[in-house]
């Protein structure tokens, strides 16, 4: 009996402590997604690409590798250096494909961006990525 309850509260604790882990990395995602996009890091954005992504630069939409998705953010980065950035709105779809729209903030032009991700081994890959000037 001692035996029995003893897994139980091993189970539950380890149930809580992935799960809580998961919620949590999910969050960390976001926030590190807006930390790149703040400092202007194609780098560390590029972690969160999948391998293959789709991008929209005011028009100029092509398909991408994540090598490549990384050296065109880095740059529009250089043209238009990042002063902020933030998420104003997030959303989430039956079939766990994940956006958000964010307003990004350069000098004189402001750019709305649509990222869209979908989870891959519980983390979020984002597959597409669209600026338009506001």
């Amino acid at each position: 009996m001692h035996n029995l309850i003893a897994h139980i509260l091993i189970f539950v604790f380890l149930f809580s402590l992935f799960s809580s882990n998961t919620i949590k990395s999910q969050k960390e995602e976001i926030e590190e997604i807006t930390l790149s996009f703040q400092a202007g890091s194609s780098r560390d954005l590029a972690q969160h690409f999948h391998s293959n992504l789709e991008m929209n630069i005011n028009g100029n939409q092509a398909d991408y590798s994540k090598n490549q998705a990384e050296q065109v953010l880095r740059d529009f980065f250089k043209k238009f250096p990042p002063i902020d950035f933030q998420i104003i709105h997030r959303g989430e779809s039956a079939d766990n494909l994940k956006y958000f729209i964010g307003l990004y903030n350069s000098d004189n032009i402001s750019f709305r961006v649509l990222i869209k991700g979908r989870n891959s081994q519980e983390t979020m890959k984002i597959y597409s990525m669209d600026f338009t000037k506001e």
